[in-house]
């Protein structure tokens, strides 16, 4: 138990501890904090209390704007953190709880601080590593007989993406312009994306550094994984349909991807391992291993359109439905000796399961458009309309308390005339 208070569905518990980046309107510096019930501890302030072997000689880390350089210290550095914060927030450690003062410039309200973005991105790659996902897109496009290309059961599909473009959850997407072919026997068109979607994701941030030519082996693969937040890959799917082929996503994808602002690490989401996807056939040996790296994490979909006066829930899925995990993912993206940075990102794909109300996506929930959803009140939708707000949500559940990742949110704009 924390001396601060945290109720049971409260994400941030003491048990969870994320670590995100703010500023408040009379500390406009951004400083690295992690959230406890609806506080941050602001660490600059604290800065002092981190007398680890580690961390005793690396406290600086913690007096950046950014947390690349806590990030490249390591798995044992980041245990080390994990374990001073867990006993400086117990209710039965007087450091903090009996020291008004101190507590007065370490703690600020949740309410009353600005979040950025938690890292300098340099690079991103997304992967497509959900099958139910890539089977219904696959039917979508080319039929049941030929829904999952042949690699797609072999290795983990990515494409590198525009880290330029990673925001921060409340950043609102502009909805873009590009060339798109309504009408397939006519020439290509000009205008405002028409089919606006979403994409449920999570992602995870990178540890150490990596030397180019020298790849990460799936079993060292966890020392450099940080952790995890809630994403929403932004799709314009008429403009991606006309360009995929043959290079995969570009102006479709890069408009814009919206991240939750605080990283669950993944020594809290520990606990909640639950068993690998089944493999068939089997991966090739460097992507093999044996130990459980999927998690229990909770997803909703929530759309809030002018029309509603409520949030309607479209989708509740979960982390676990994936079939690549991210130790697969970060083996194949380094085997060719791809170097990585600290705070790089990897996303997962849109996360599906086996029935509909699990899609993570509108082109599946609404099935191409075919199948409009019903949000009540008389308001349908089948792709996002201008002005609508998406927020997704994600959390493990334990025994009275979540270590969650609170919400990723975003609101389209109305495209630019040009």
């Amino acid at each position: 138990m924390s001396f601060i208070n945290v109720t049971p569905e409260c994400h941030f518990s003491i048990q969870n501890l994320p670590y995100g980046v703010f500023s408040t309107k009379d500390n406009t510096n951004r400083r690295i904090g992690v959230a406890i019930g609806d506080q941050i501890l602001d660490l600059s302030a604290v800065v002092q209390l981190f007398n680890g072997p580690i961390l005793s000689k690396n406290q600086n880390v913690f007096l950046q704007p950014v947390l690349n350089d806590f990030m490249a210290l390591g798995r044992q550095a980041w245990t080390e953190a994990r374990q001073t914060l867990q006993k400086l927030l117990s209710s039965s450690e007087s450091t903090l709880r009996d020291n008004a003062d101190l507590r007065k410039i370490a703690f600020v309200n949740q309410s009353d601080a600005t979040m950025y973005l938690p890292a300098n991105i340099g690079d991103y790659t997304d992967f497509y590593s959900s099958k139910n996902h890539a089977y219904n897109v696959g039917v979508m496009f080319r039929g049941p007989e030929n829904a999952l290309m042949p690699n797609w059961t072999h290795l983990p599909v990515g494409y590198h993406g525009r880290a330029s473009s990673v925001v921060v959850s409340g950043t609102d997407i502009r909805r873009p312009n590009g060339q798109t072919r309504p009408d397939e026997t006519k020439p290509p068109v000009f205008g405002p994306c028409k089919l606006m979607d979403i994409e449920l994701e999570m992602a995870f941030l990178t540890g150490p550094a990596t030397k180019l030519g020298d790849p990460i082996p799936i079993a060292e693969a966890e020392n450099h994984i940080f952790g995890m937040v809630v994403m929403n890959d932004w799709s314009a799917r008429d403009i991606q349909k006309w360009e995929y082929v043959p290079l995969g996503p570009f102006l479709g994808k890069n408009l814009g991807t919206s991240i939750s602002p605080w990283v669950v690490t993944m020594d809290a989401l520990a606990p909640f391992k639950v068993p690998n996807a089944k493999q068939e056939p089997t991966p090739l040996p460097y992507l093999q291993h044996d130990d459980q790296y999927s998690f229990d994490i909770k997803l909703d979909v929530t759309l809030q359109c002018h029309d509603l006066k409520e949030p309607v829930t479209v989708s509740r899925s979960n982390f676990k439905y994936m079939y690549w995990t991210m130790k697969q993912q970060l083996a194949h993206h380094t085997v060719t000796g791809c170097n990585i940075n600290p705070g790089d990102l990897m996303a997962s794909g849109t996360i599906s399961g086996e029935t509909p109300d699990t899609f993570g996506s509108l082109l599946e929930l609404c099935w191409k458009g075919t199948k409009p959803l019903d949000l009540g009140n008389g308001v349908t939708r089948k792709f996002l309309q201008d002005g609508d707000e998406v927020i997704l949500t994600g959390y493990c559940q334990g025994d009275g308390y979540r270590v969650g990742f609170g919400s990723c949110t975003g609101k389209i704009l109305p495209a630019h005339p040009i």
